[in-house]
């Protein structure tokens, strides 16, 4: 009597796995998705076949590429990949990986995650196709979008969180339509994101395009990025950001923060953010923080920047509060500091074009206007606010700086 091998043997054993060999280079592993038992019709559940696959991938002792075939949609529920990895690997999405649409279908899975990659070194993220977290009905559901009762409250999934990853790569894939947040990095490093195309109506509540957190070393470039929230946030401790390059918009605009919300220590320091375009954006460049936080936002950099259409195109809160409530007035706050503005020009939506809101115990020093030219949309002439703030205006700044004059 035969011995049937189980699938995910099968197919390692099978000769659909090629050795891809290039000259002298190190043989490589090809695994598919359909290898393992993926329909890939978009209606099948191939969350099983993703694990298995996953796991040869990262158990070979061979660099791995694992596909996901172009033409084809993969329904995948909440799947945690894990790594140490004997190899590095690459994740090639040529096709779609597609949510379970509703909420109901968590069916008490973690709320907090959907595509979860946790511990995984060297894993390069490619190949041209889409990740779409369907989160039409958790935006619908959400208090925020929706005003009578019942509404949810609770936490939505994160669609791609990476977590303790080092040397990763996103490149050249379309995130669309996530639960919430839609590419998040959690404790990770050397992390590389780049020609990405990230979506989702301006509607749709805290869909934060690119998201870090305790995250460093980091090069954000090349992406189209429109959405409901951030299209690119940093919070918690992170370090040596660099994001160029980028369209905003619709969105929120590139903020650093929230910081510091329930008197928690965040520090975030050396970011530079060059050459971006946003678009009728709720906010343009920002630095956010709550009162009562501790830490601090130094040495950040925001270069060579065009609003167009933009509210609020140049902001410093350190009296952030989103929530229904009143906030307290607190007199601890998150120290800013070394923050330079410069080449910066376009169209305000909102009167008042530059704001820098300060703490009065921890005031904003050593702040830098040079060389902003901020109109109102539609003509007129803009307006700015300093409070609590010292530092320079360096050439020409419209509106005229409530800095000090170099």
């Amino acid at each position: 009597m035969a011995v049937r091998l189980p699938l995910a043997l099968a197919a390692v054993a099978a000769a659909q796995l090629l050795l891809l060999c290039r000259g002298g280079a190190e043989a490589r592993v090809l695994l598919t998705l359909d290898d393992f038992g993926a329909v890939g019709d978009g209606i099948a559940n191939d969350t099983q076949a993703l694990l298995d696959a996953w796991t040869a991938a990262c158990t070979s002792s061979e660099e791995a590429v694992l596909a996901v075939p172009v033409g084809k949609a993969y329904r995948i529920w909440p799947v945690q990949l894990s790594g140490p990895c004997k190899k590095k690997l690459k994740l090639l999405i040529s096709g779609a990986i597609v949510a379970p649409s509703s909420p109901d279908e968590w069916d008490g899975r973690d709320p907090m995650k959907w595509l979860y990659i946790y511990g995984v070194d060297g894993l390069s993220v490619s190949g041209g196709g889409t990740i779409d977290g369907m989160g039409q009905q958790w935006w619908a559901s959400t208090c925020k979008r929706k005003k009578t009762q019942p509404c949810y409250s609770g936490p939505r999934p994160k669609a791609v969180h990476f977590e303790e990853c080092r040397g990763v790569s996103v490149q050249g894939v379309t995130l669309q339509n996530a639960q919430q947040f839609q590419l998040t990095f959690t404790r990770c490093s050397s992390v590389k994101a780049s020609f990405l195309r990230v979506i989702a109506p301006a509607d749709s509540p805290n869909t934060d395009g690119i998201h870090l957190n305790d995250t460093s070393h980091v090069h954000i470039t090349d992406n189209l990025i429109s959405t409901g929230d951030d299209c690119v946030s940093m919070v918690g401790n992170c370090s040596d950001v660099h994001v160029k390059d980028i369209s905003c918009g619709p969105g929120h605009g590139i903020s650093i923060g929230s910081l510091g919300k329930n008197r928690t220590a965040d520090m975030v320091e050396n970011v530079r953010v060059d050459t971006c375009l946003l678009t009728n954006t709720t906010n343009g460049v920002r630095i956010k923080s709550w009162q009562g936080g501790m830490g601090f936002a130094r040495d950040l950099r925001f270069e060579n920047i065009v609003m167009k259409n933009v509210s609020n195109p140049i902001i410093v809160d350190q009296y952030y509060c989103d929530q229904p409530t009143p906030c307290a007035n607190q007199t601890q706050a998150v120290e800013v500091r070394k923050v330079e503005f410069t080449n910066i020009r376009g169209t305000s939506a909102t009167a008042q074009a530059i704001s820098i809101a300060c703490s009065d115990t921890v005031p904003c020093r050593e702040l830098e206007l040079a060389n902003v030219n901020l109109t109102v949309e539609g003509g007129g002439r803009a307006t700015a606010l300093c409070y609590r703030a010292s530092g320079k205006s360096v050439g020409t700044v419209v509106p005229p700086s409530c800095l000090a004059k170099s």
